[in-house]
């Protein structure tokens, strides 16, 4: 019996192909300025996220951190 890897980089660039043509796909049956539209607020949704984990994720430079010392 043969046995074949899984994962290889053809078919991981055979799915990016059809990736692509999905998105083409999907392009011609949106219309430009809609795609755009779209990518535009997804682009602003993940910059959100991006400045409200980074927000969140730090203390406060304000606040003294009480250490105690072994």
């Amino acid at each position: 019996m043969n046995c074949r890897r899984h994962g290889s980089k053809p078919t991981i660039a055979l799915w990016m192909l059809i990736a692509l043509a999905d998105l083409a796909i999907l392009i011609a049956a949106t219309g430009v300025t809609t795609m755009l539209l779209i990518l535009a607020g997804l682009i602003a949704l993940a910059g959100g996220v991006v400045a409200a984990r980074a927000s969140l994720g730090r203390p406060a430079a304000g606040k003294p951190v009480a250490r105690r010392r072994a």
